[in-house]
């Protein structure tokens, strides 16, 4: 997720730079986050929380006043002055995210969003590690954290502006940089490497999930002066059957048992039948986002609401603060022209799988030490194998695959035996950027059946989303930032230039989209599928262009359905 490059950025955001900004968006003035200040009307804004010495003020694990609670965290992808890539504390950021979006001006489209997926599942084989494009492959392997998004109104973040809830008025457009967004992702989590503090999973066998709301502590859309103190802070809960947080969300206090589930956990089988639903739910004293999950094979489900009541906090973008926050639905409508304001590509209402963070090994070398709650726990820098093929260090950006586990590991006896040897590719770097890990093998999903013969797991099933009164998503676009990793081509984000797709690698594989009729149901799947309309397999991608924010885009495009 991170990797050093040239000296320390030192562009601090402060109070001189952002003090007009700030004042006329309603965010705290220096000196005022602390207690009880007055505002419009006679209210009184409650007092703010300081940060602890452990939480995730930073998604990204750079903040130099904070230690992170979870070092292995997925985070949103921001763009910024650097070639239009995000430079954070002397660290690329950035990340490789191949996704749909699903567009409507149907009323609520942007604030009402569901969805029924049937879970993939992974082969009974144990993975292995010799045959590239062949082996024994299990999901944890291909894709870290499939999620849907959404975004929700945040004045304290990039662009430092005001936000209405549910209104399309806070577009970028012309002049206007767009409203303060944060971005949400409703992360799922594979089974197979546990355990979720710095690895993948919740354990072994079972599905899991968390609501995840990442911020951007800077001015203009990701370009201007940051907090270097807390640039991207995050909030995260997972998904539990009564609502309540394994441990604090906010960026300011989260701990150990945040990231740890407990029993109320939603916990979801391989092949069981799920559907999500997103939207803005009426709460006590107002509104909030919640997520709610029905597993339709198990009988169980949960939720989960991003109030402040649940401590979900918001960041005050001068002194790092949090204040109890109702994070709100941006958008009335899920309109091509509503997105993030400071993504890398126009994310709003999309179905994604995050890649790049997996190499499987047959030996791993350079023993370091982490800890996780009160718990040391071992692992190795360095990769040796044949998804290995350029040594750690000579490629620039991806100096080793840290962190690296062996099999059956137990991590210190905090989970379950990791079922292959392997690296997440998450501490030193921002994921495989010369690109010879399993995600950019044809390791993927190529049948709707895991046996014997086939080594490769299920793909996921989503059925086509729905909105408000059960309206489809008339209209669809294809999208991935894997431009922003690309510094083998010398990739330029401006002009597309440089840019491929597959990425320059010995696998020379990027997963697709499949739009196919299973069971006389239309569904979306995702990696090697050939049985229904690819869309041209890589190029549904598009290309770069002046209205793709320097990701690869299609057209807009018509959702053909079945």
């Amino acid at each position: 997720m991170r990797r050093r490059h040239g000296a320390r950025l030192r562009t601090m955001l402060s109070a001189p730079v952002l003090g007009a900004v700030a004042l006329a968006a309603g965010v705290l003035a220096p000196g005022m986050a602390h207690g009880a200040v007055p505002r419009p009307g006679g209210q009184r804004q409650v007092a703010a929380y300081a940060p602890k010495s452990v939480g995730e003020l930073d998604c990204n694990g750079l903040s130099p006043i904070q230690r992170p609670a979870r070092i292995s965290m997925l985070c949103a992808d921001p763009r910024g002055s650097w070639g239009g890539r995000f430079y954070e504390n002397g660290h690329y950021i950035g990340h490789d995210e191949p996704s749909v979006r699903f567009i409507s001006s149907v009323k609520g489209s942007g604030r009402n969003f569901t969805i029924t997926e049937k879970l993939p599942a992974d082969p009974v084989a144990l993975p292995t590690v010799a045959h590239p494009g062949k082996d024994v492959t299990h999901w944890f392997e291909l894709s870290v954290a499939p999620w849907f998004s959404t975004d929700v109104c945040d004045p304290n973040s990039a662009p430092l502006l005001p936000c209405t809830p549910g209104s399309d008025s806070n577009a970028p457009h012309g002049n206007y940089p767009g409203a303060g967004a944060a971005f949400v992702e409703l992360q799922f989590y594979p089974p197979g490497f546990a355990p979720l503090d710095d690895n993948i999973s919740c354990d072994d066998s079972h599905w899991c999930s968390a609501l995840t709301i990442d911020s951007l502590e800077c001015t203009g859309n990701g370009s201007g002066p940051c907090n270097n103190n807390c640039v991207e802070p995050v909030n995260f809960a997972f998904i539990q059957n009564g609502g309540v947080p394994t441990g604090p969300p906010s960026p300011q206090l989260a701990d150990a048992a945040t990231f740890t589930p407990n029993s109320s956990t939603l916990l979801m089988n391989p092949g069981d039948s799920i559907t999500v639903r997103m939207f803005d739910a009426t709460i006590k004293g107002g509104h909030a986002l919640e997520v709610v999950e029905t597993d339709h094979t198990t009988g169980q489900s949960g939720f989960m609401i991003a109030s402040g009541a649940n401590g979900f906090m918001n960041t005050n973008p001068f002194d790092c603060s949090g204040t109890r926050f109702n994070f709100q639905p941006e958008y009335n409508t899920a309109k091509a022209g509503n997105y993030l304001p400071w993504g890398i590509g126009p994310y709003m209402m999309n179905t994604e799988y995050e890649i790049g963070h997996f190499e499987a090994c047959t030996k791993v070398t350079g023993a370091a030490t982490t800890t996780i709650g009160k718990v040391k726990d071992t692992y190795y820098k360095n990769c040796l194998g044949p998804y290995e093929t350029a040594k750690d260090g000579t490629k620039a950006f991806e100096p080793d695959d840290a962190p690296c586990f062996k099999f059956g590991d137990t991590h210190s006896g905090l989970a379950a035996k990791n079922l292959v040897t392997g690296c997440d590719v998450f501490f030193d770097a921002i994921g495989d950027l010369n690109y010879d890990g399993s995600p950019y093998r044809a390791d993927w999903p190529d049948s709707l059946s895991v046996n014997a013969a086939n080594p490769f797991p299920t793909p996921f099933e989503q059925q086509q989303p729905t909105t408000t009164g059960g309206a489809h998503y008339s209209s669809i676009q294809f999208e991935t930032d894997a431009s922003a990793t690309e510094f083998n081509t010398n990739c330029k984000l401006t002009t597309g230039q440089g840019c491929v797709l597959p990425p320059k690698g010995p696998g020379h594989f990027y997963p697709y989209f499949t739009l196919a009729k299973v069971a006389d149901t239309c569904v979306w799947e995702f990696g090697n599928m050939t049985n229904g309309n690819t869309f041209g397999g890589d190029a549904q991608y598009g290309s770069i262009g002046p209205n793709t924010i320097g990701a690869f885009a299609s057209r807009i495009q018509r959702n053909p359905g079945c």
